[in-house]
């Protein structure tokens, strides 16, 4: 048992704590961090590896020009002694360290510690910035600004593997930061969930010292105002508390009163200023100057209340807001009465001339005025308050400001506009060309453009957005760069490397400007650019508060920009993944005229595609589709559909089963992929369409998705009534597919939802505009794309739009042959004569011999093997194609015959003088086709 402050605590291992040892190795190895890991440990483990540390390094910094004299040392030393008695004859050893983590101080429980322990345990000046010593009790208090925590191998470095610390910074009460931090060192066993009640404590108690030492200078003039005349200081009345004041004073109340107090003291002059409170109360203020008895100077501020109250609010009340800290560097006092002032009666009643309040809680308006003590303070710092609370109150609006946005140029306009007016006049930001193409730069200070100016008026001659911008070595923009810190040149009259880079620009800027602030914005250790903060309007230059703000403002707009950089970066991957799974360019091919377009979201990239595919017989296959979901995984998906979508198409599958085969796989992949209960579940719809510009019909089947539009020669729009069908990964339903005729010079256009589907527009409106707009037949594919773009798709597209305008056309009469044959081997010969003559009409003698060989093999092979009667068809489009067909289901097998062999060989032959041959099948029989080519021709 040791105590602390008499009261006993019991030592021993803590309940529920486990060294992370196998997490530890593992991350150490390269692994990423457990999931059982603590987050600030793990977090910062993360910054020790991005940092390069070496849990072997057993070395730290040493300073030895710490200040032995801090404000912290003075405030610690007591505590630092009763802890020494409270932890006598234990292992503990006591620290202080500043705000950088430097050790100031050390106190152990045995005293045979501070000969036994190596240095850096045992000698003040050492430093445990988390830069430095990895992961340790000061260095990771100094991070998140709380107590912490660190067990065993939950350090960084390997000698403090034995050890347990707890730590907890030490604020300065006025102002709110962080001065120090207090620490606990102990061997593991020793660890204890009561020792965070005592570190808090001791935490607090030293945190009261440092109230006590920044507050003497107020406490001396307080003592002058208190130790004044009672006539002189408040006349015939008394001070009284604010609660007794104004019963009903709310917080807003009483912050609207301190602000106006602290503007009377920086004034450093006698007044009397009346103040509305919100509700219509009127109080007035009364500032008295004063010296204290050891020659400090300020004011004191009295608050008179009048007797009557108004019933009605006054017009023209203010309401403001007073962030805490408002009275730092004063005294706000609630005094006793000072010596010959009435006081209370033993009742609790207020004595002779003061207020009483009515039944209603407002002041009675018979009773005579009545006086308090509200604020004691400095003028300086007064002054410096005031600029303070401004300060915070422009970092609190910067904060809701910066980063609406995750486009770079509107975040560094966002960081322009918040400057102006309230700390700067002109501000201009210059980036690399890289970071706004959303790459990291090369170096801090190369390719810089001209990204925003901004000013309180638009003739200061500042260089031009979108101009390449070139600082000499001496300017202060480029010594920012470079040294990474704010650069202050309070009179530019006298800045000469300034004034030297450019002569007669910065002669011209004189005119407007006088004062400049120059500060890198960097973030996660990277130069994204400079921003410059000009003053002009203001006589006052820029101070180093100034520069101190305007670096805080720079760095959180850093950040922004550093989102918005990456941001950009990934989404340029994946629209050019995106991009580069699209198809490259248009099929050659005579069965329709087609082009398309493809528009990004502006959000983010998603998994929309098209595609064009020749299929046999001259056929065209039209598709489009629609992945659900954006990112990388969208565009991946919708790549490997892609891929498997043409391969089913070229298989000359029709429609429906393109798409019951695509469901399949989107099943599958959804099963393979997502294995985890809360993964995302891949799913697409799609539209398959083809077209025959033979017989010029076309053939349709969808998934979940929006129906084609379909333009007639005559102008004529409809949406063709298809089935449904069910988006692709649900299963278990099949696909539907439609016929319709598509007359030469149709138009059939295919799209993705995005291009009609919108939060903030009716769907039945935007089909009535996407009516209208392909309403024009004479209009070419390409120029349909544009209008339908320009005047149907939404002006901020949240989805992306795949559109396909397929303009049909017609194989002529004259170049399709069709012969029907009854199965009998004696017809090969008059088709072979038959072919011979129409290939001589056509011009093609030179491929008469192949084409010869190919129908006569396919013919027999059809009459032999096939069923039922069959067809033979001759098409001369690009190339010469041979289309053999019966009723008979049996696939043709390719394969090489013996030598013994007497059969077997026709379909070898075929595919020796072929340019490419297949099979397809019909609702009754199949299709043996052969095409060759006719480059010889």
């Amino acid at each position: 048992m040791v105590r602390f402050g008499g009261a006993p605590t019991p030592t021993g291992r803590p309940t529920g704590g486990e060294e992370p040892v196998r997490s530890r190795e593992r991350f150490l190895e390269g692994g990423p961090v457990d999931a059982g890991v603590r987050t600030p440990i793990s977090g910062s483990w993360q910054r020790c590896r991005s940092l390069g540390l070496s849990p072997d390094r057993s070395d730290l910094p040493f300073r030895a020009d710490y200040d032995r004299e801090a404000r912290i040392v003075r405030a610690a030393v007591p505590v630092l002694d009763r802890l020494q008695q409270r932890f006598a004859g234990s292992r503990m050893n006591i620290c202080v360290a500043d705000a950088s983590g430097t050790v100031l101080l050390r106190r152990f429980g045995e005293t045979s510690m501070a000969r036994s322990l190596p240095a850096i345990q045992r000698v003040p000046g050492f430093v445990f910035a988390e830069q430095f010593a990895g992961t340790n009790g000061i260095g990771l208090a100094l991070v998140e600004r709380q107590l912490i925590r660190v067990y065993g191998a939950e350090h960084f470095a390997e000698r403090a593997q034995s050890s347990a610390c707890r730590a907890i910074p030490v604020r300065d009460p006025l102002s709110g930061g962080v001065e120090g931090v207090l620490c606990f060192g102990y061997p593991r066993d020793f660890d204890d969930p009561a020792l965070a009640t005592v570190i808090r404590q001791a935490a607090r108690a030293i945190e009261r010292r440092l109230l006590g030492q920044s507050s003497a200078r107020e406490r001396a003039l307080l003592r002058s105002y208190l130790e004044t005349d009672a006539e002189a200081a408040v006349g015939r009345h008394h001070s009284i508390g604010l609660d007794e004041l104004a019963p009903a004073l709310s917080p807003r109340d009483r912050a609207v009163l301190l602000e106006k107090a602290t503007e009377l003291i920086s004034r450093a002059q006698r007044a009397a200023v009346p103040v509305l409170l919100p509700d219509g109360r009127c109080v007035t203020l009364l500032s008295r100057p004063m010296t204290s008895a050891t020659g400090v100077e300020g004011l004191a501020i009295e608050a008179v209340l009048p007797g009557p109250a108004p019933r009605e609010p006054l017009l023209g009340s203010r309401r403001i807001h007073t962030p805490p800290g408002l009275n730092t560097g004063f005294a706000a006092a609630r005094a006793t009465p000072p010596p010959g002032a009435a006081g209370p009666t033993p009742s609790g009643r207020l004595g002779a001339g003061a207020a009483h309040a009515g039944p209603d809680g407002r002041q009675d308006a018979s009773a005579p005025a009545s006086r308090r003590l509200l604020l004691v303070g400095e003028p300086e710092v007064a002054r410096h308050a005031l600029a303070a609370r401004r300060r915070l109150e422009l970092l609190s609006e910067a904060s809701t400001r910066i980063g609406t946005t995750l486009d770079v140029c509107r975040t560094a306009r966002e960081l322009a506009e918040t400057a102006v007016p309230r700390l700067a006049d002109y501000v201009t930001i210059d980036l690399p060309e890289a970071v706004l193409r959303g790459e990291e730069p090369a170096g801090p200070h190369g390719d810089l453009c001209r990204a925003v100016v901004h000013g309180v008026r638009d003739d200061c001659p500042f260089h031009p957005v979108g101009k390449q911008v070139d600082y000499g070595p001496a300017t202060p923009q480029l010594r920012a760069l470079t040294g990474g810190e704010a650069v202050l040149e309070p009179d530019l009259h006298v800045a000469a490397g300034w004034l030297a880079h450019d002569p007669e620009h910065t002669g011209q800027l004189l005119t407007h400007v006088h004062s400049l602030i120059a500060v890198p914005l960097v973030a996660r250790g990277v130069v994204l650019g400079v921003a410059a903060f000009y003053r002009g309007r203001d006589p006052a230059p820029f101070d180093d508060d100034d520069r101190s703000l305007a670096q805080e403002l720079a760095s959180r707009a850093a950040l922004s920009i550093d989102n918005a950089r990456r941001y950009t970066r990934e989404r340029t991957m994946v629209l050019a993944l995106q991009r580069s799974l699209l198809p490259h360019g248009l099929p050659d091919q005579d069965a329709v005229d087609v082009a398309h377009r493809y528009l990004p979201a502006e959000a983010d990239v998603g998994g929309d595609w098209y595609d064009v595919i020749p299929l046999s017989g001259a056929r065209i296959g039209l598709m489009v589709g629609d992945v659900v979901g954006h990112g990388m995984l969208s565009a991946a998906t919708m790549g490997r559909l892609r891929t498997a979508a043409r391969s089913f198409a070229e298989l000359d599958f029709p429609p429906e089963e393109v798409l019951t085969h695509l469901d399949n796989l989107v099943a599958r992949l959804d099963r393979e992929d997502s294995p985890a209960e809360d993964a995302d579940i891949i799913g697409a719809s799609c539209l398959y369409a083809i077209y025959d510009p033979t017989t010029q019909r076309c053939t349709m089947a969808r998934a979940g998705h929006p129906p084609p539009a379909l333009v007639r020669p005559d102008g004529t729009v409809s949406f063709p009534q298809l089935p449904a069908g069910p988006p692709l990964g649900l299963g278990g339903l099949p696909f539907e597919a439609v016929e319709t005729e598509l007359p030469e010079g149709s138009q059939l256009v295919l799209y993705t939802d995005g291009l009609i589907e919108d939060r903030h527009r009716d769907v039945d409106r935007v089909l009535d505009q996407l009516r209208e707009a392909l309403a024009h037949p004479e209009r070419t594919p390409d120029e349909t794309c544009q209008v339908v773009l320009d005047t149907v798709a939404p002006a901020h597209p949240q989805d992306d739009i795949a559109l396909l305008v397929a303009r049909t056309r017609a194989l002529d009469p004259d170049r399709i042959a069709v012969w029907d044959l009854e199965p009998d081997p004696a017809r090969v010969a008059e088709v072979r004569a038959g072919a011979l003559r129409r290939l001589a009409d056509w011009g093609l003698d030179d491929a008469a011999f192949a084409a010869e060989l190919m129908l006569s093999e396919l013919v027999t092979n059809a009459i032999r093997h096939g069923s039922g009667p069959v067809r033979v068809r001759l098409l001369y489009d690009r190339s010469l194609i041979c289309e053999v067909s019966d009723t008979s289901n049996t696939a043709p097998h390719l394969r090489r015959a013996a030598s013994t062999d007497e059969g077997g060989r026709g379909l070898f032959l075929v595919a020796q003088l072929a340019r490419s041959w297949g099979a397809r099948y019909l609702p009754q029989g199949k299709v043996i086709w052969a095409e060759c080519g006719l480059d010889g021709a």
